[in-house]
């Protein structure tokens, strides 16, 4: 994983650097020909636009430094609400009511650990 995120990163940064020159070295530029003798570019095999990989590439770090955070400042219990609240294991968005069922606590005690934990990463981002 951690390699995978250092390559996602380097791929950042080069395609952020090579915006700066973007004149100079560009996705539409031709790079071969398909076999009916038309011009290809870097473009037509992404098939998505430089903005799109760049956001993409982004916000696969951001979602790493999330799971960080959630790491280094919640307790378990809140780390646990914050997963499964807002979907981010393979059984999707909970409600609080499910969620109080599953952990045998009160939903409005779920809401304030939800509350507390949200504010945690809240002020962990802000404050880096």
């Amino acid at each position: 994983m951690s390699h995978s995120v250092y390559i996602a990163n380097e791929i950042l940064i080069t395609i952020r650097s090579d915006k700066k020159t973007k004149s100079e070295v560009s996705l539409q530029d031709p790079i071969g020909v398909d076999k009916e003798g038309n011009e290809i570019s870097l473009m037509d095999i992404l098939g998505t636009d430089t903005d799109d990989v760049v956001d993409e590439v982004d916000l696969k770090i951001q979602v790493k430094k999330l799971y960080e955070k959630m790491s280094h400042c919640l307790r378990d219990r809140e780390k646990l609400n914050i997963l499964l609240r807002y979907g981010l294991t393979s059984e999707g968005c909970k409600t609080q009511r499910e969620i109080a069922k599953r952990l045998g606590i009160s939903r409005s005690y779920v809401s304030r650990i939800e509350k507390r934990a949200v504010k945690k990463l809240s002020k962990s981002f802000c404050c880096k």
